[in-house]
């Protein structure tokens, strides 16, 4: 079958991802297309491109994260409106890109009855009109491919941290470190590329974590980390007790040095106390920004490496991919 012509790659940034997304046209080399909106006294709110897309592949960049411009469902509204407003225009694609999607963590009945809200965030999302979904690290690969039916590309954040994590001693020993059983996989994938960027072995050890509601338990430490430069990896921090608690049980094991690293940095309530000395380093990329942490002990260990550029290599391969 013969390539389809190329089209016309536009990007457009609602007010809520202007941030990271006007990072992401600038590794693209593109301006951010005009977008109109109203707001009305009721408080609905209408928004729409400025600029013709009719035949193009037309991307849109939020995170949705809730902030100070607002709520997880004002973004998910104005995400799943704005992409129907590009099908309505004409494009011929429209790219959801979505470095922090929301409800990523709810992939699974919990309880009787309960909801499965992944799945209905992406049938919404869908419905809408997104012909391609693009989101970083999210919680779990599988269920994100399950449940959506479009095409979706998890991009992974390791390729940001691997060399920043470097240890303080060369060549000293590095152990990687899953806080709980679902993280296992993911630490695994670091520790590969960790391996291959210092050019040594790297160990893998994996602490225990229960759940009851919101209460952690389970203290056992399985694999060395005594005398090791120890990296903690996770995909996201809310209140920050996952890696709290591991990082505790490493130094407990007697762990050189203790870093962490991962994706989403919520942060949500408590985490600033939680966090607060509980590791050397950490590393967040700014698909959520850190708004919430204030000046102090965090504030000080907090690294944060951009992941625009992931973004735009992503965003670049979707849109040289035609059928």
């Amino acid at each position: 079958m013969a390539s389809a012509p190329a089209s016309t790659l536009k990007v457009f940034v609602p007010a809520g991802g202007a941030g990271l997304g006007q990072r992401v046209c600038r590794e693209l080399g593109v301006p951010a297309g005009a977008i109109g909106q109203d707001l009305f006294e009721d408080g609905e709110r209408s928004a729409w491109p400025l600029e013709d897309v009719d035949g193009c592949d037309a991307c849109v960049v939020q995170s949705l994260h809730a902030d100070p411009l607002g709520s997880v469902h004002d973004k998910l509204c104005q995400l799943l409106f704005f992409i129907g407003a590009l099908n309505d225009a004409g494009a011929a694609r429209v790219i959801a890109v979505v470095p922090y999607l929301a409800y990523a963590r709810q992939d699974r009945q919990t309880r009787p009855r309960g909801p499965v809200a992944t799945r209905y965030v992406a049938a919404l999302i869908e419905a809408a009109g997104a012909d391609v979904v693009i989101t970083v690290d999210v919680h779990n690969v599988a269920a994100l491919q399950n449940a959506f039916r479009c095409r979706t590309v998890n991009v992974e954040a390791a390729p940001l941290f691997v060399d920043r994590v470097a240890p303080p001693a060369e060549k000293a020993a590095v152990t990687v470190v899953a806080p709980d059983a679902g993280a296992i996989p993911r630490a695994a994938r670091f520790r590969q590329a960790l391996s291959a960027a210092l050019g040594q072995p790297v160990a893998a050890a994996f602490a225990e974590k229960h759940r009851d509601g919101h209460q952690l338990s389970g203290g056992l430490l399985v694999g060395e980390v005594e005398g090791r430069h120890v990296v903690i990896v996770d995909d996201m921090i809310g209140t920050g007790a996952t890696i709290a608690r591991a990082a505790g049980a490493c130094r407990k094991a007697g762990a050189m040095t203790v870093d962490a690293v991962a994706t989403h940095g919520l942060f949500t309530a408590g985490a600033q106390v939680v966090l607060a000395g509980a590791v050397g380093r950490l590393w967040v990329s700014d698909t959520v920004p850190p708004f919430r942490i204030e000046q102090g002990p965090l504030r000080e260990m907090l690294r944060v490496a951009g992941i625009a550029p992931l973004l735009a290599d992503a965003i670049r391969a979707v849109h040289g991919a035609r059928d």
